[in-house]
């Protein structure tokens, strides 16, 4: 059994900062890709940042500027750094991981963490 758990969530106002930060814990062989996904109000699920085993990362674009991601392989952990918020990343951040949970096969599994609130209000 696998499991991602979410951190570092929470109320902050715009332009603060917020640290997220995701453990992978169980049958864990090797993980592949950990990263952050977002779901605000009334939209669809997004990309916020991957990053694989290698340190390589891929981000969206509109967020690259102000989110960082980064990751601890020896504590399979993934972190998302992000400064300058504003109103519109508001969102519930789910946590990602690509991981092989077995030594005698090669499948990889995705797994999602429950989500962690993120508000920018004033």
């Amino acid at each position: 059994q696998v499991q991602l758990v979410e951190s570092g969530g929470g109320l902050v106002q715009p332009g603060g900062s917020l640290r997220l930060s995701c453990a992978a814990s169980g049958s864990i062989f090797s993980i592949n890709v950990m990263g952050w996904y977002r779901q605000a109000p009334g939209k669809q699920r997004e990309l916020v940042a991957l990053i694989v085993s290698g340190g390589n990362t891929n981000s969206a674009d509109s967020m690259k500027n102000r989110f960082t991601i980064s990751r601890d392989n020896a504590k399979n952990t993934v972190y998302l750094q992000m400064n300058n918020l504003k109103p519109e990343d508001t969102a519930v951040y789910y946590c990602y991981a690509a991981i092989r949970i077995r030594v005698t096969d090669s499948i990889v599994y995705s797994y999602w963490g429950q989500g962690t609130q993120v508000t920018v209000s004033s």
